[in-house]
């Protein structure tokens, strides 16, 4: 695999058009967007893994971070923060002739993040992002985008993001539903706001334009907009502050979303060694995502 060297994150500003430069809309299916483009069948990924390098933390912008997504305020970065350094090199990737999906459509369907240890907003990091593990699914084609971060050498972060590219059937999840085991009360019921895909794209960088208008959401088959998938992980694990160790996996997998403005319930309960987790509407009735933390022995350190 060939690797590029970057001395600053590329411009999410200039990828985005380039994105939508890429994609053509279609009506919606289901709720997940059908959108044309670029798509060429059997094409492979992208042999090539980016590299940013001596990336800096701002700490107002952490700060804001943690005020969008509900984290205390302290000098160490929530697990979900690093994905911000990532994501423009991931896009970057994404964006690229060789890439063989068009990116505004793509679906996130689960994300699986380790923090190694604690991540000061003082350290400097080197990001490395891939795609990687090109497999069928029942509703099209998934893949990874495989992120790490490291400090001074050391691995400290790892994140897995698997995207689906829907072109297949496959059911629509009621059968799913039907068979789910009976939850906890909520622990929480949250009110999330119309405003709150707005404001997480103004820190993140990540301006879908699913996520931010009535509009733009209705023009790529959306009937309002739907919150960032990343925005629901990281309000979660904000939810279960001081309940975590040092170092954890939390892994999520994302079935509807979340429509803005929205009241949905948070349940969060222990099951074995793992904390697990679910977001459902209001009534219980829908399921938005679930997901697990589970510890990290120091073996988990060593690669």
């Amino acid at each position: 695999m060939a690797m590029r060297e970057l001395s600053s994150p590329p411009s999410l500003t200039s990828l985005y058009p380039k994105a939508l430069a890429g994609s053509t809309v279609q009506p919606v299916l289901g709720h997940l967007p059908g959108l044309g483009g670029r798509f060429k069948r059997g094409r492979e990924l992208p042999d090539e893994e980016l590299v940013l390098t001596d990336a800096g933390i701002e700490r107002e912008h952490l700060r804001e971070y943690d005020r969008v997504c509900g984290f205390t305020l302290r000098d160490e970065l929530p697990a979900t923060y690093p994905h911000l350094l990532a994501f423009p090199l991931s896009m970057e990737l994404m964006t690229s002739t060789s890439f063989p999906f068009p990116v505004i459509g793509l679906v996130h369907i689960a994300n699986r993040i380790e923090q190694l240890r604690p991540i000061r907003d003082d350290e400097r990091l080197t990001v490395r992002v891939r795609t990687e593990d090109l497999a069928d699914h029942e509703r099209g084609t998934q893949f990874e985008i495989a992120a790490d971060g490291e400090v001074a050498g050391e691995t400290v972060w790892r994140s897995r993001s698997t995207y689906l590219h829907r072109s297949g059937g496959g059911d629509d999840g009621k059968k799913r539903r039907a068979e789910s085991p009976k939850l906890p009360e909520p622990a929480a019921i949250w009110e999330i706001s119309g405003d709150v895909g707005r404001r997480y794209a103004a820190v993140s960088g990540d301006r879908n334009p699913i996520h931010l208008h009535p509009l733009t959401a209705k023009l790529f088959g959306m009937p309002r907009p739907i919150a960032h998938g990343m925005w629901l992980k990281a309000r979660c694990l904000a939810a279960l502050e001081g309940h975590l160790p040092d170092a954890y996996a939390v892994e999520m997998r994302f079935k509807l979303p979340v429509y803005l403005p929205s009241k949905v319930s948070f349940r969060s309960w222990s099951e074995g060694s793992a904390h697990r987790f679910a977001l459902h509407d209001a009534n219980g009735e829908k399921p938005h995502l679930e997901g697990e933390t589970t510890a990290l022995g120091d073996s988990a350190v060593a690669e």
